[in-house]
């Protein structure tokens, strides 16, 4: 099979450029034809690298890099795609967030409100929240990623 000749290189890249670099790197490898890359990868949690995935050797990486704005450097070594899956599932917008958290909402009528979240519904990605400062208690469901976390709150049941 030939996947498993295939190796993971990481890409240092200038701080907030990581999709730029990713992108220029599709466009390079479209018109050198004997560099060959089978996937790019630019995950957000990442921050500063770009992942390639590519049957060639380092060496021919490193060929790749000095052609593409704010690629600096490829670090020394090589991956396995098992040590990179977890980027490739996509996290629930509400996970990390628990019931009692105390939120920030960053969009829609109440952008900058504080509120409590009362409850978290997983699969349609919603929360209901109470306003922190409002006098009579008012549930309002928000998406999940409409909300910044404030403060954690640790529940001892």
């Amino acid at each position: 099979m030939a996947e498993s000749t295939n190796r993971i290189y990481a890409i240092k890249t200038t701080a907030k450029q990581e999709r730029t670099v990713a992108d220029n790197i599709e466009k390079v490898i479209r018109d050198q034809k004997d560099i060959h890359v089978v996937a790019v990868m630019a995950p957000e949690e990442l921050r500063g690298y770009v992942l390639v995935e590519s049957p060639d050797s380092l060496a021919r990486i490193e060929q790749l890099i000095e052609l593409i704005p704010h690629a600096r450097a490829v670090v020394h070594g090589s991956t396995a795609l098992s040590e990179v899956e977890h980027f490739l599932v996509p996290k629930p917008v509400v996970s990390g967030i628990a019931e009692g958290t105390i939120v920030e909402i960053i969009a829609g009528p109440f952008k900058g409100e504080k509120a409590v979240v009362k409850r978290i519904d997983s699969g349609k990605e919603e929360i209901t929240v109470e306003l922190y400062e409002s006098m009579v208690p008012i549930p309002i469901t928000v998406r999940g990623d409409s909300v910044r976390i404030v403060e954690r709150t640790e529940e001892t049941s």
